[in-house]
Formats: structure tokens, sequence, C-alpha cells
């Protein structure tokens, strides 16, 4: 399909390629459309990650 980036729009809940809805409703740019399909997931695991090692702090 396309060679250029690829987004994961918040809006529509699905990965655009590097033409679509403006960036502040997107997560990216990712290099591929598999990247782009992971967005969401790929943060929660870092906000967990991030909350468990504040919690390690106390």
């Amino acid at each position: 399909m396309s060679d250029g980036q690829w987004w994961f729009c918040l809006k529509h809940m699905r990965v655009e390629p590097d033409q679509g809805c403006p960036n502040k409703d997107r997560m990216g740019p990712y290099e591929s459309e598999q990247e782009a399909a992971g967005a969401l997931k790929r943060a929660s695991d870092r906000n967990k990650a991030w909350d468990e090692a504040d919690g390690d702090d106390d």
C-alpha cells in the first residue's frame, strides 16, 4: 500500500496512512501499518509499567 508513515486515529479508532485526520487526533507516526495497529496496546503496556515503577518509589 503506502511506503509513507502510518498513524492510529483516536477519533475513528483505526489505522490511517499519512494523509488522514489531523495529527492532534492521532498517535504516531509509525513506520508500518502493523506498528500503528499496536499503538493503543503499546501505550497501555507503558502506562502500566510506569505505574508499577511509581509504586516501587513508595
